[in-house]
């Protein structure tokens, strides 16, 4: 038998819970469920959804070119973001990982733009430096050069906002430090005695030590590359000649410039399968190159 004395203490905890349980069930999983079931209705938000079965993803891979357009825009934003945000992250965090003094402010500032960087403000800012009479130009005419046109070449916009995607590494490299920070120091010394250069450690120590976390951000990331949509918006308004129209903003337009919501939804979820099949092969791909210290080695 439970005693009352413990089926309160289980309400209470039930309480504690209860705000995020209800954000739950409410602002993600009802959406969730609720944009599936959308995805097989002609839904414009005018008039009552009606059935459609499969036509909507019909439509989007035999008559609407465009979403493929925007799905290849979007995985090059990905491939081209990813890496270099990553690779910046980890560089910034080898070099925050020095005991000098002070560090715990030099810490604290360069994961500023992780807070402030997804915002419309910092994007509008972004344009705003990125403009052909921009801060960058500016410096650029300094060194007797001529104007680039960042945001109106279609060869540069998307490099633009992948430069975006790049400063705004705070997170990652947060956890590239705190992994760090968890790996031996006697390995280094180890490393030192026999004679291995700093590279060399870097490559045999540092990369196999911290692999279980570059495979955490690489996931992480990958998943908020494909999902973007603000910088796009903001910045480039999807241009020039749709060079940086990535899938966010056609789920947008789609959904609230053309009311096509049922439309919309299967796009997302066309948009969601993709970012799972993405997740599992990296999941994959991880038995070859991931290293647990507490398995000796690769995953099996």
């Amino acid at each position: 038998m439970i005693s009352n004395k413990m089926k309160s203490k289980r309400y209470v905890g039930l309480l504690y819970i209860a705000p995020w349980l209800l954000g739950f069930l409410i602002f993600q999983l009802y959406p969730f469920i609720a944009s599936f079931c959308y995805s097989f209705t002609d839904y414009t938000l005018l008039n009552q959804p009606q059935f459609v079965g499969l036509k909507n993803y019909l439509t989007l891979f035999t008559t609407d070119k465009q979403f493929l357009s925007t799905m290849k825009i979007t995985g090059f934003y990905a491939l081209l973001s990813v890496p270099l945000k990553l690779a910046f992250a980890l560089f910034i965090a080898i070099l925050l990982n020095a005991k000098i003094k002070g560090i715990g402010i030099y810490r604290s500032l360069y994961y500023l733009p992780s807070i402030l960087g997804g915002s419309v403000a910092v994007s509008v800012l972004w344009r705003v430096i990125f403009m052909k009479d921009g801060m960058i130009n500016h410096f650029i005419g300094l060194l007797g050069l001529g104007p680039v046109n960042w945001l109106t070449d279609a060869k540069l916009a998307l490099i633009t906002l992948s430069l975006l995607q790049v400063w705004q590494f705070g997170s990652a490299m947060v956890i590239f430090l705190a992994a760090l920070k968890g790996i031996p120091a006697e390995l280094y010394e180890a490393a030192s005695i026999d004679g291995s250069g700093k590279w060399n450690q870097f490559l045999h120590i540092t990369l196999p030590q911290i692999s279980s976390v570059v495979f955490f951000n690489l996931i992480m990331q990958s998943i908020q590359a494909l999902q973007n949509f603000t910088s796009a918006f903001v910045i480039t308004g999807g241009g020039p000649m749709k060079r940086t129209y990535i899938i966010g903003m056609k789920l947008y337009d789609d959904a609230f410039r053309f009311y096509k919501v049922g439309y919309a939804c299967a796009e997302s979820w066309i948009l969601f399968l993709v970012i799972l099949a993405l997740t599992l092969l990296v999941f994959k791909s991880s038995d070859a190159w991931v290293y647990y210290a507490d398995e000796g080695g690769s995953k099996k």
